[in-house]
């Protein structure tokens, strides 16, 4: 028997090799353990759309604890070489990283959280080498759960309540991302999945029926319905668009008049092709005139929130929809775009030095310091988030800049309900606190979604959400801007 070997996402080594060049260069700069601060964040929400649901962050901490890099990722480094022919590692540093235990503090915004561009999901704060170790980690994992959550947001909210069921396995990108991404097609709203090891793993409902090619086993439509019957009395939803759709309504109603002769209860139908909204009506009035008014009909064939929301408006007759390729991979925007910055560094005297990064793009400029978010709440409802350097928090009283036109200001009274977004989730490396399950997760993505204004949750031309900078920290950003383009002149 062979030796299950350690798993790739256990490994320091799941990383960019850039990651590990600039901690050779801290390291040989003596400074791989002064402490800096990194934020991660995204420009824009994903879809065109108002909002995103932060996710993903559970499996990043469930990655950092205990991180370490085995005696065979040393070995694997070692033989790596440069340009010139020469090892790209001092076998010193090798040494170093091999017995480096990660120290780092970490604050993020809680998963199931809508979260906009410019704010900060996670603050790291900790020894500028590992810092800068687990940024591709981080990145990784935050940033597809985040698109996955935020695309079955909007396509469960599109369903109008209407159970959704996740079926992207078959065509998500490689194992980890079918895992991934139903975990996060759950927390985003999805009742369950077809993916039976992340059905395991984390404790979805899973879900599903039967495909074409068990009809086609058989003789005909009818004898396929019955042994299937036979074999599944308590499970039985009918895929019913393998030859005729409306011919294969009426075989299974007629399969399922003698399961409930014999105990049992047909749950339904699916359909998988052809004019849906048509399909299911016509289905809906076969299956009541039979005796089935119970029975529920699944529609699937790439769907998306924007099909769904056109099938409803023709009035389909569909109550629970199988969404697959469209969520999983979220095909029509495949990355969220989110990065990860150095915002500020302890200089010798411990004090912190901003930085800033002054790009051609102004809307690739960051924001320095130690930030953390504030969301303000009028009658339970979020109207504005304010980036802030946790050193010095605003008064409760106080106005926020717009980063991309300072001329706009957005002033929060005293009596505002304000809630700090980041908490901290890891301290001197070690997880802080118990996880919370994913069903709690769940409902925390679906009561913030909720507590939207309508005008954020909407598909065309959503109202943009205010995203601003305390007064301080605005100042502190235009001061290094300028003071950045006055020395590259």
């Amino acid at each position: 028997m062979t030796r299950k070997t350690k798993n790739k996402l256990e490994s320091g080594l799941f990383t960019d090799l850039y990651q590990l060049t600039m901690a050779h260069g801290y390291w040989h700069a003596g400074i791989a353990e002064r402490t800096a601060c990194f934020h991660l964040f995204f420009r824009s929400n994903p879809f065109c759309g108002g909002y995103s649901v932060a996710c993903g962050l559970q499996q990043a901490l469930e990655h950092l604890d205990g991180l370490e890099f085995t005696g065979a990722d040393i070995e694997y480094l070692a033989r790596q070489t440069g340009s010139d022919g020469e090892p790209l590692f001092r076998s010193v540093f090798l040494g170093w990283l091999q017995a480096l235990e990660f120290q780092l503090d970490i604050d993020a915004i809680p998963e199931g959280t809508v979260v906009f561009p410019g704010e900060p999901l996670v603050r790291v704060v900790g020894p500028i080498a590992q810092c800068q170790l687990i940024e591709t980690a981080l990145l990784n994992i935050i940033n597809f759960q985040t698109l996955i959550a935020t695309k079955a947001s909007r396509v469960c909210g599109a369903a109008q309540g209407d159970p959704v069921i996740e079926f992207g396995l078959r065509r998500a990108q490689g194992p980890d991302g079918g895992l991934s991404a139903s975990r996060a097609a759950y927390i985003g709203g999805c009742v369950g999945t077809s993916n039976t090891l992340a059905g395991r793993i984390h404790g979805i409902p899973v879900g599903g029926t039967h495909a074409h090619s068990w009809v086609m086993a058989f003789d005909s439509e009818v004898e396929s319905f019955e042994a299937y019957a036979a074999a599944m009395p308590g499970n039985c939803t009918f895929l019913v668009d393998t030859y005729d759709t409306l011919k294969g309504v009426r075989n299974a109603c007629e399969v399922g008049a003698r399961l409930r002769e014999l105990g049992s209860e047909m749950v339904g139908i699916r359909i998988d092709s052809g004019d849906l909204a048509w399909f299911s009506i016509r289905a809906r009035e076969i299956l009541d005139a039979n005796g089935f008014p119970d029975a529920v009909i699944v529609a699937s064939n790439e769907l998306d929130e924007h099909l769904i929301v056109s099938l409803k408006d023709q009035g389909a007759a569909i109550d629970v929809w199988g969404v697959g390729t469209k969520l999983a991979t979220a095909f029509d925007q495949p990355a969220l775009g989110g990065v990860y910055k150095l915002a500020a560094i302890q200089g010798p005297d411990k004090e912190w030095e901003p930085r800033i990064k002054v790009s051609e793009q102004t809307v690739k400029a960051t924001t320095p310091g130690l930030l953390g978010a504030r969301r303000y709440l009028r009658d339970s409802v979020p109207v504005g988030d304010m980036v802030y350097d946790v050193r010095t928090p605003p008064p409760t009283a106080t106005t926020m800049i717009d980063p991309a036109d300072p001329t706009r200001h957005k002033a929060f009274p005293p009596d505002a309900e304000v809630i700090d977004l980041l908490e901290p989730v890891m301290r001197d490396g070690a997880v802080v606190g118990d996880p919370p399950s994913i069903v709690d997760i769940r409902d925390r993505a679906f009561a913030q979604v909720a507590s939207l204004d309508p005008g954020h949750t909407r598909f065309l031309n959503p109202h943009t959400y205010p995203v601003g900078l305390a007064e301080s920290v605005n100042d502190q950003r235009t001061s290094l801007i300028l003071k950045a383009r006055a020395a590259s002149q």
